[in-house]
């Protein structure tokens, strides 16, 4: 009984989502080399220019906001002929002019064509006002900009710009080619389409029931697939599939080979969107992190490094300050026409920040106690300091924790970044990264090996999936001739 309702489940499951599993696994493969587009930090820094020496002094720039709020971020940079403050403190985000007797421009037309023609200088071809989402900014949250001034440019790749009339901001700049690819690859696989994708909650919900009942459907298949291969070795005593028909044998074949493939991918990927639940693994203790190496609030007055001697020793070079800490140490986190840089600035002179293990192990045992931290220094990725794009610098120092959670730091000594892990982030790893990118130490770091390991397994499990296409409509066409002939004996008697 059971046997036949697994049976049942599979077939009919595998009939309504097999088609979905072949786009997953064919858009799976355009996602190794296209994304959904986005405005890149590194196109907005270019648009950005070079700060000058003639600025205010910071106390004067924090005098301009209300006493009684602490400021969390604090950042200038300058764009099309103005240097502003961005200043965001426990209350709100404050954009403030250097000069101020200046104000802050009014978004008009004519700004709109400055900013578009800072991104393309290409001919305008159509200028759309948007007061309602489109499929390249189909997120929620960007409803607040509205209207939204889309602007197409008649250049060979056929850009087309989105510009917030609210603040200016540029939202999406896309090519042809990457709307393409996109059609292909993230839209289908992520299911970004703009009625689902603009309210969050639903999409959530959607991936993920599509995601458990997949994960059902293949579980069931995985059973089907070793009850027959079982009953045929008890039957006949011999090796392999029971099926004769090509489509049987090859759907049963391959998914026992890839079914359990199949299963991690659509788990991992339901579990992109969820939390590691509680009775895996939660948090044995909640500590400070946030709090103690970056700092409820930030106190510029009190750095002994003026941010206008930084511009005068980089003349002609810096593009944006931010202020930030490490710890008890300020910082300035600066971006120059060529390179980032993060200086110490508890020194009036220009330092490069480079954090000793004393200091790390100093600020980590603040949180956890003296004599609690083992502290090495890494020149190679480990299991959980790893990128498939080599964008984690190294060396780092790794930190760890002998405590109920398994604390772990990794921090960057040239710019006070860090990761932190315990056994919770470490099941979120390996429950998403690991088994959806196979993000493994031995596969990151030998591209061309992961590569190859990719495409093998994708296209395994796209084989899997167009037999169970072909397996699902041949079944359906059954069901609709029987239900035929049926009606038409029914009209005969």
């Amino acid at each position: 009984m059971v046997t036949k309702l697994v049976y049942f489940i599979h077939r009919i499951l595998g009939t309504f989502l097999s088609i979905l599993f072949l786009i997953w696994f064919l858009s799976g493969l355009v996602m190794m080399y296209h994304t959904f587009p986005k405005v890149w930090e590194k196109e907005k820094i270019e648009k950005m220019e070079v700060l000058d020496t003639s600025l205010p002094s910071i106390e004067s720039v924090t005098s301009r906001i209300p006493s009684n709020e602490k400021i969390l971020n604090l950042e200038v940079s300058r764009f099309l002929k103005q240097t502003i403050f961005r200043i965001r403190t426990d209350k709100q985000e404050y954009l403030l002019p250097a000069d101020s007797i200046e104000k802050l421009p009014d978004i008009t037309s004519e700004r709109i064509n400055q900013i578009a023609q800072l991104w393309n200088s290409a001919p305008v071809l159509r200028i759309d006002t948007l007061h309602k989402l489109d499929q390249w900014i189909p997120f929620g949250q960007l409803k607040k900009e509205f209207p939204i001034i889309k602007i197409y440019f008649s250049d060979k790749e056929k850009h087309e710009l989105y510009i917030s009339s609210q603040s200016g901001e540029v939202l999406q700049y896309t090519t042809v080619k990457e709307r393409f690819w996109s059609w292909l690859g993230a839209i289908p696989h992520w299911i970004y389409f703009t009625s689902l994708r603009q309210d969050r909650e639903l999409w959530i919900a959607s991936v993920i029931i599509l995601s458990a009942i997949g994960v059902v459907m293949t579980l069931a298949g995985l059973y089907v697939g070793i009850h027959a291969f079982v009953q045929r070795r008890k039957n006949k005593y011999v090796f392999g599939s029971p099926y004769k028909k090509k489509w049987y044998c090859l759907h049963h074949i391959t998914g026992l080979i890839f079914g359990i493939l199949v299963l991690t991918w659509i788990f991992s990927g339901m579990m992109s969107l969820v939390d590691t639940p509680k009775w895996i693994a939660k948090d044995k203790q909640h500590y400070p992190i946030h709090q103690v190496l970056e700092g409820n609030e930030i106190n510029p007055g009190q750095y002994p490094l003026d941010y206008r001697e930084v511009i005068r020793q980089l003349p002609g070079t810096v593009k944006k300050i931010e202020w930030g800490r490490f710890f008890d140490k300020p910082l300035y986190h600066i971006v120059t026409t060529s390179k980032k840089i993060t200086l110490d600035a508890s020194f009036p002179k220009l330092q490069p920040l480079n954090l000793k293990e004393t200091e790390i192990t100093k600020a980590i045992e603040s949180i956890h106690g003296k004599g609690s931290t083992k502290t090495t220094f890494l020149k190679e990725y480990d299991t959980y300091y790893l990128a498939k794009s080599g964008h984690l610098p190294l060396p780092v120092y790794k930190s760890e924790i002998a405590d109920a959670d398994n604390s772990c730091y990794y921090v960057n000594p040239q710019n006070g970044q860090y990761r932190y892990y315990n056994n919770r982030k470490r099941w979120d790893f390996w429950l998403y990264k690991g088994m959806h990118g196979l993000t493994f130490q031995f596969l990151v770091t030998r591209p061309l090996l992961r590569l190859t390991v990719l495409w093998i397994l994708m296209l395994g499990g796209t084989v899997v999936s167009i037999s169970g296409v072909v397996l699902g409509t041949r079944y359906v066409i059954r069901k609709i001739r029987r239900l035929s002939q049926r009606k038409q004996k029914k009209l005969n008697k």
